[in-house]
């Protein structure tokens, strides 16, 4: 078994079950290591013992590395497996299958764990066409969020990967995109001529979750009727599980709030994440009877995170969502007319 191949699926199998991060670092770290041996160059450190002694390689990541050259199938990684079920599941006829893209993802730019091209060939595992890189914006230090220069330095990384053959025209396409905070006026953290550039816009809350139901409504609806707004991220705020804690959903009027998202052609976010599962179903309701778009997305922040379209695919059917109104189901060209026409 390819040693790289074998420790990337180890990385994404940590992630996909929300292991340490610490751990997963450790496999992907081992994984850039040997990246640069040739297989004679790295199979003669492994027999020499040289490998042990190598900045970046551990026991446990030495073990996988010395089991695949060997052309087994490390142990580690047979265990994962085993427990957790392989990397990408068997391809349905369900939602899950129409899935061509996500809206919503974070690399190490900001707060997410890995560069833009590990998250793009992850993506593509999973088999999607096309991905947003959605780091956050200023207001959200907390999270490394992306002043106008920092972006403008990775709308130009985007350009020269999606001139790359694997992540261009023979692979997935990287679209550019931000999640923006919604600030306290209801205006997005970033400025309108940077957004302007941008494929892709998600907008989400990230502070003062508790305050007022009509204050939380008017400040979405200024942010809604932002023309470059093209997503309203994880509406509610809530988390319901995982190693945050839990956190109680913002209140507002959602009646008024999906209203404005079918008037402004703004998509409403089924985030797949397990820790957050929102909106709630009853919201899904109502902004299906509002007649609002959607978009099913992973707010991945590792690549294994990817795993997740699967859980919000099947909230998305549960709750009758039609494919045709969820956006990440169109072709990429479909989509980039949608989101530019603002």
């Amino acid at each position: 078994m390819d040693p790289v191949a074998a420790l990337e699926e180890i990385a994404f199998l940590l992630e996909r079950d929300r292991a340490s991060s610490f751990k997963s670092k450790a496999f992907r770290r081992a994984a850039d290591v040997i990246g640069a041996y040739s297989p004679d160059e790295l199979a003669a450190r492994v027999r020499d013992g040289t490998l042990k002694r190598t900045k970046g390689i551990g026991a446990s990541t030495y073990a996988v590395i010395a089991e695949a050259v060997a052309g087994q199938v490390p142990a580690y990684l047979a265990d994962l497996r085993e427990r957790s079920g392989p990397a990408v599941a068997a391809s349905g006829d369900g939602l899950r299958s129409k899935l061509k893209g996500d809206l919503h993802s974070h690399t190490e730019w900001s707060d997410g764990t890995t560069p833009i091209e590990t998250m793009a060939r992850a993506a593509q595992l999973v088999g999607l066409e096309y991905l947003v890189i959605s780091d956050h914006s200023p207001n959200l230090t907390i999270a490394n969020g992306l002043s106008a220069e920092r972006l403008e330095q990775q709308l130009g990384v985007l350009d020269e990967l999606n001139a790359v053959t694997e992540l261009g025209g023979g692979g997935i396409r990287l679209l550019s995109g931000i999640e923006t905070d919604i600030l306290l006026d209801g205006t997005l953290d970033q400025s309108p001529a940077m957004l302007g550039r941008l494929d892709v816009v998600v907008a989400s809350v990230h502070s003062k979750l508790r305050m007022e139901s009509r204050e939380m409504t008017e400040r979405m609806l200024r942010a809604i009727e932002t023309p470059r707004m093209n997503v309203l991220g994880h509406c509610t705020g809530r988390l319901v599980e995982g190693s945050r804690g839990t956190r109680p959903q913002s209140t507002f009027d959602a009646r008024a709030v999906f209203a404005a998202c079918a008037e402004y052609d703004v998509a409403v976010e089924i985030n797949s994440r397990p820790e957050r599962q929102d909106p709630p179903d009853e919201l899904i309701q109502l902004a299906l009877e509002a007649g609002c778009l959607f978009s099913i997305d992973t707010d991945a922040h590792a690549p294994g995170h990817f795993s997740f379209l699967d859980l919000g695919a099947a909230r998305a059917e549960d709750n009758g969502v039609p494919a045709e109104r969820i956006v990440t189901t169109w072709p990429v060209e479909r989509l980039l007319e949608w989101s530019r026409g603002g």
